[in-house]
């Protein structure tokens, strides 16, 4: 029960923080939203516009914005939280009080990614909600709905344990901005955040089915529309392993880290 209270304490604090620039809550609800309208509306919108196509990969327009729209949705919910703040906190020396306290460096973050979570399941209610006032969802059914959304938080787990490990590298680098851009421009062409899996190479399709990205976008946003033709429980067997593989490796760096750890910031 005390290791409990730290959580849950850790993850009060954690979302009043998030919770007390108004504005910024405004955007987060409304920002993804309009760059999604502005930008992969606008488009695919003239893709499909251009003479002689009507459709690509058996994707007409509508059923391609349908996918768009809901590879938004499993962005909020998976991808949103980055631990951008991680790094500066080695290289600045301010995890020493995480070594001497009770509560750890790890579970404190872990903590405080499960708060941005529960604002990132408010923020995603909203925009599922703008989506399907639009018109840009169509032929969703509940099961369909669940399915995506459990998938979805284990995807958003994967992503924070990346990100963690990622920021780990603060041990070594004096920026590791890089190497957080360089891995989600990988993960958004290979994942299918930018255009669903049946355009690419049919070979280049079957390798990534044993990699984590398609398990990052593409799966969950066919699970949402109910078009998901693999098994669930294989898929979440597939992510598993390899976000027992991250986790091994974050578990590795943080204790190599720790032996050239000197505190300089402080």
């Amino acid at each position: 029960m005390p290791e409990l209270s730290k959580w849950m304490a850790t993850v009060r604090i954690s979302w009043s923080k998030h919770l007390a620039y108004k504005l910024n809550f405004v955007l987060l609800v409304i920002g993804p939203t309009l760059v999604f309208f502005f930008v992969k509306f606008s488009l695919w919108k003239a893709i499909f516009s251009l003479e002689g196509v009507t459709t690509l990969q058996g994707y007409d327009l509508r059923r391609m914005l349908n996918y768009q729209a809901w590879t938004l949705l499993v962005g909020l919910l998976a991808q949103g939280y980055n631990s951008m703040n991680l790094a500066e906190d080695i290289r600045l020396g301010r995890i020493s009080a995480y070594l001497v306290y009770p509560f750890g460096f790890w579970p404190f973050q872990t903590a405080s990614f499960l708060a941005f979570q529960g604002l990132q399941l408010l923020v995603s209610a909203v925009t599922l909600l703008l989506l399907v006032v639009g018109g840009l969802l169509s032929g969703w059914s509940w099961p369909a709905l669940l399915e995506g959304f459990v998938f979805s938080l284990l995807v958003g787990f994967f992503w924070y344990q990346i990100s963690f490990l990622i920021g780990l590298a603060a041990f070594w680098l004096e920026e590791t901005w890089v190497l957080r851009v360089m891995f989600v421009t990988i993960a958004q062409f290979l994942s299918g955040a930018m255009m669903p899996l049946e355009v690419f190479p049919v070979w280049l399709e079957s390798i990534l089915q044993w990699s984590p990205f398609p398990y990052l976008t593409y799966v969950p946003a066919k699970m949402f529309m109910g078009e998901y033709s693999g098994s669930f429980a294989v898929a979440a067997l597939i992510l598993g392993l390899w976000l027992a593989v991250v986790s091994l490796g974050v578990n590795w760096v943080w204790r190599r880290g720790l032996r050239l750890y000197t505190a300089a910031g402080m």
